[in-house]
């Protein structure tokens, strides 16, 4: 290996990046954008609330009682409807998904239990709802959960079981500390992997690979210096996502070394299936799509942007096998929970996942295969 060639090479390569000024700049631009865009959304589950429109058919203190629970316990952003108007009609007119009608003798059943210990009265809730919508479901799980809790205040009968909180972490994160360290490995992977697959593919095209053989440049010497260039530049588009988190979100995650460890697994992961990709993808086009075929399915199933319980028995066990879970479960350890243990656990088995890939992808990497 020879020192001044590597360098030499390096040079070359972050040249090309000051010149290709728009595609770097959306290269970068790109996970930021995500930050930008989920962490608005999610600022802060405390803050997340539905909308919910109810109709009040009994306007009486019980009912108003009932409604204030809801926008308090259920964190429901309440819209009062008219008692006249027809609630099937006011969904369809209005486009919402949900009217909960609260009946007329409300306070009147609740009394004679109350008072007069009659268990047979009674006052049944309906939800006007629509099917189609997405997120009507949850909604109803709310109510269902907040409705229990209000039933159980009016009636003042003291529940048998209670429950309490009580978190594994000493403060309280947000979602966006948790949606950072998987966009951090989800964007490394993309640099690495689709740089090393367009960079490669590209050269043999254009016959140069062939005529680095007759240079002083050594395989070794390219290949490292390659990767050289692909860690700084998932330096520098990690530096620029966390610089736009902590002033935009003012996140509070741990930066330590375990971050570039991750980041430099990451790169040697990746850079190693895009050599093996270039290899035996001839055309720009198909190694192109190749590597989208590995990217895509692990950026949605390995937990970068939603946690992996939320699939199907199946898909968690697919997740599992994929080595992006484990940087993202890596980086999560050290930034947000601080768990060396998991981090070197999680460290190893993409270590070795990296070095067979990066030595499989070393040795599909050769000079004549650009003729």
């Amino acid at each position: 290996m020879n020192p001044r060639v590597v360098a030499a090479n390096l040079y070359v390569k972050l040249l090309s990046v000051y010149r290709e000024k728009t595609a770097m700049f959306f290269t970068i631009a790109f996970p930021i954008i995500l930050i930008l865009v989920f962490g608005t959304i999610f600022m802060s589950q405390d803050n997340i609330g539905f909308h919910l429109s109810v109709q009040d058919l009994d306007q009486t203190k019980s009912s108003k009682e009932s409604i204030e629970a809801l926008e308090v316990n259920g964190k429901f952003k309440i819209t009062r409807v008219d008692p006249a108007v027809n609630a099937t009609q006011y969904v369809r007119d209005n486009k919402v998904n949900l009217v909960l009608v609260i009946p007329k003798g409300l306070e009147r059943s609740l009394m004679r239990r109350k008072f007069f210990s009659d268990f047979q009265a009674s006052a049944t809730i309906t939800y006007v709802y629509d099917p189609s919508s997405s997120s009507v479901s949850t909604k109803i799980d709310i109510l269902n959960g907040v409705l229990a809790g209000v039933n159980q205040e009016l009636s003042g009968m003291p529940p048998f079981i209670k429950s309490v909180k009580k978190s594994i972490l000493t403060r309280k994160y947000r979602f966006i500390e948790y949606f950072i360290p998987g966009i951090i490995a989800m964007a490394v992977m993309t640099l690495s992997l689709f740089g090393t697959v367009n960079m490669n593919t590209e050269l043999r095209q254009k016959g140069i690979i062939r005529k680095l053989s007759t240079t002083p440049i050594t395989r070794v010497d390219w290949i490292l210096s390659d990767m050289l260039y692909q860690f700084i530049i998932a330096l520098v588009s990690t530096t620029a996502m966390l610089l736009v988190s902590y002033a935009v979100f003012n996140v509070n995650l741990h930066i330590n070394a375990w971050l570039l460890a991750f980041i430099l697994l990451d790169v040697f992961a990746f850079v190693g299936i895009g050599m093996i990709l270039t290899r035996f993808v001839k055309e720009a086009q198909s190694a192109a799509a190749a590597a989208n075929a590995i990217s895509f399915p692990m950026m949605f199933l390995s937990g970068s942007f939603f946690p992996i319980e939320l699939m199907p028995g199946f898909l968690q066990t697919f997740a599992k096998t994929l080595p992006l879970y484990y940087v993202n479960e890596g980086l999560r350890a050290a930034m947000v929970f601080e768990d060396n243990m998991d981090s070197l656990r999680n460290a190893a088995i993409i270590g070795v996942f990296a070095a067979v890939v990066f030595i499989l992808g070393v040795i599909a990497t050769k000079w004549e295969e650009g003729r």
